[in-house]
């Protein structure tokens, strides 16, 4: 039969998708420090290749591992929940965000490549940046909805409709043949737990998902509402692969042994993906199309075994409860959907300071993330966004910590 381990035996989980969603935040930090220009806000005073190094196996694996956590607890929602409640959730916690979070981050991301424009020429006027950037508004419906980093909760919202219509589907209106899809399904994912044949079937379906996208790895479908479909299918991958683990919680202990095999597998897989990468510059080489297959194939191993590997780090280290795990779990949503237009600016504004790029970088991705928790736990946690993007509100960390203390010393003056 089937398995679905226990809300207790989560913990690691917590950690891996607040550690999925930082990571996006330090990845967006380093763009500005790449050795050449990606059309990004600003380009850095100091670059190092280093940088483009360590941002292409981040960007391999970070948000894959995001859709395949959502995968994971969008079964358990689904199954605790029931399908009314699920559908409810998903539209509240995703769609809500999306659609506020465009009107409220757009402008000010915009604003952001006006000043970075501005850098470049020397002078930068913040007050005229921002009123560019919210007149941006004024053109509308041109370019509703694109042009953010939000673009990963409409394709989460789009792959988690299509998964419970396709569900719904097959169990209500072909009940018998549901039932013997998902027996043999069960019964063949039980014999390959413990074999090869997951990574022989996904990882040539994510090379193929990759070959099919423009450029080397991972597109960001962020320019259209019109999805793409090798950027679909491959998200789609995750997401039922988190969906299966869920279900089938032997395969998530196969998935997530640290060996040395799968940190040697990490290890080949960067090294060849990162060497290859640099052929993306030269598309006249007379044998890029195999350069580029062999990339593809590469980095579909380097992101598998990273996500794998990653899980099974976090299952070793958050074995118990842990305040601060759970709380960055809960704030890194937060953090992750209000970061950029932070990172963007404080970019702009340390682009010309001559401080070494790991300085700065750090500098960046601090203050952005201890930024978005002042607010976090003070405007949202406690409030009706804080019960959108959580689930409910819970007491701010800070206020409470602040009237412990007060206690404390009320305690101690009257003893």
């Amino acid at each position: 039969m089937s398995t679905a381990p226990d809300i207790n035996r989560l913990h690691d989980l917590d950690g891996v998708r607040a550690f999925a969603l930082l990571l996006g935040v330090a990845f967006h930090a380093g763009l500005s420090f790449l050795p050449f220009f990606i059309g990004w806000a600003v380009m850095d005073v100091s670059t190092s290749p280093v940088v483009g190094a360590l941002l292409l196996t981040a960007h391999a694996f970070r948000m894959p591992l995001f859709f395949l956590i959502a995968g994971y607890f969008s079964r358990m929602s689904f199954h605790r929940r029931g399908p009314a409640a699920f559908v409810g959730s998903r539209v509240l916690r995703l769609g809500v965000p999306f659609i506020a979070g465009w009107f409220l981050l757009r402008p000010l991301l915009v604003s952001g490549w006006i000043m970075g424009a501005q850098s470049m020429r020397g002078e930068v006027d913040v007050l005229a940046g921002l009123r560019l950037g919210f007149a941006e508004l004024g053109k509308l419906p041109e370019g509703l909805f694109v042009g953010t980093h939000l673009w990963f909760l409409y394709y989460l919202l789009l792959i988690s409709a299509t998964a419970i219509i396709l569900r719904t589907t097959v169990v209500s209106l072909l009940p018998s043949v549901g039932y013997k899809l998902t027996t043999l399904a069960d019964a063949g994912i039980r014999r390959a737990a413990n074999s090869r044949l997951p990574w022989l079937l996904v990882i040539p379906t994510t090379a193929l998902c990759l070959h099919a996208m423009d450029g080397w790895g991972i597109a960001t479908p962020d320019r259209s509402l019109r999805p793409i479909f090798s950027v679909s299918t491959f998200y789609a991958l995750f997401f039922l692969s988190g969906w299966l683990l869920h279900r089938h919680d032997e395969l998530r202990h196969t998935f997530t042994r640290v060996t040395p095999a799968r940190v040697g597998t990490v290890l080949i897989a960067g090294c060849v993906t990162v060497l290859l990468s640099a052929f993306e510059s030269q598309p006249d080489h007379p044998h890029i199309d195999v350069l580029r297959a062999v990339f593809c194939i590469s980095y579909a191993t380097l992101t598998w075994s990273m996500i794998g590997l990653t899980m099974g780090i976090f299952r070793q280290c958050c074995r118990q409860a842990n305040r601060l795990v759970r709380y960055l779990a809960d704030a890194a949503y937060w953090i992750y959907l209000v970061h950029l237009p932070i990172v963007v600016w404080l970019q702009v504004a340390l682009a010309e300071w001559p401080l070494h790029w790991s300085v700065k970088l750090t500098v960046i991705f601090a203050v952005t993330t201890l930024a978005s928790i002042l607010v976090y736990d003070l405007a949202i946690r406690p409030t009706c966004v804080g019960q959108v993007l959580n689930g409910r509100r819970r007491p701010s960390a800070i206020r409470s910590m602040v009237a412990r203390r007060r206690e404390a010393a009320v305690a101690r003056a009257t003893t």
